[in-house]
């Protein structure tokens, strides 16, 4: 019984804390590619937060093509080790390599599009409360949702003096997680706990 309660703190703690850094990496991999405010305060914190393992990966791996090859690979290698590590926890067990690499995956992904899902929603609640209202974070998320959000406001005009854009991009990322998030990561699964050995 004892076993349970530790086993759940466990897996609480390790999703935590592997997942708090991942979305800080993330988040700072997200607003380089947007090329968003540098000197913002939250860009500063996120940069002094994530620099100890990139800057010496980026040493080995160069960014190509302006992506931050580097971010990713760490990204990656995090989430692979939260689910090593959760494996290793009582009453768990480490999936297949291939399995693991699935979910993995699915699990950045998600990420990736719950990022942008929360950002719309934060603005759109702010423009309700707070409208003309400026602040650092507020800043941020419209440099990094600008470029979801104006391909659907050049389709989507304002009604009435109304953005439905937001809306519109809402509903997509949604079916992106069910269609496409959702089966990669149950692929994952079944890869790993009830593919049957050849």
């Amino acid at each position: 019984m004892g076993g349970n309660y530790l086993g759940n703190a466990g897996h609480f703690l390790i999703e935590t804390l592997f997942g708090l850094y991942i979305l800080t990496v993330m988040l700072r991999f997200l607003l380089q590619l947007v090329r968003a405010d540098f000197y913002n305060p939250v860009s500063q914190f996120l940069v002094k937060v994530t620099n100890p393992p990139l800057i010496p990966l980026r040493k080995i791996i160069p960014g190509i093509g302006g992506i931050d090859w580097a971010s990713v690979l760490l990204m990656f290698g995090l989430k692979l080790g939260e689910l090593v590590l959760r494996g290793l926890l009582p009453k768990s067990s480490i999936p297949p390599m291939p399995g693991i690499f699935v979910i993995a995956s699915a699990g950045l992904l998600s990420l990736l599009v719950n990022v942008f899902l929360f950002s719309i929603l934060i603005q759109v609640v702010i423009s309700w409360i707070s409208p003309g209202g400026y602040n650092p974070m507020v800043g941020l998320l419209q440099q990094l949702t600008e470029p979801l959000l104006r391909p659907a406001r050049r389709l989507i005009p304002p009604i009435s003096g109304l953005d439905l854009s937001p809306m519109a991009v809402i509903i997509v990322l949604y079916l992106i997680l069910m269609l496409v998030v959702q089966p990669i990561h149950d692929l994952g699964v079944h890869m790993a706990f009830y593919a049957t050995p050849q």
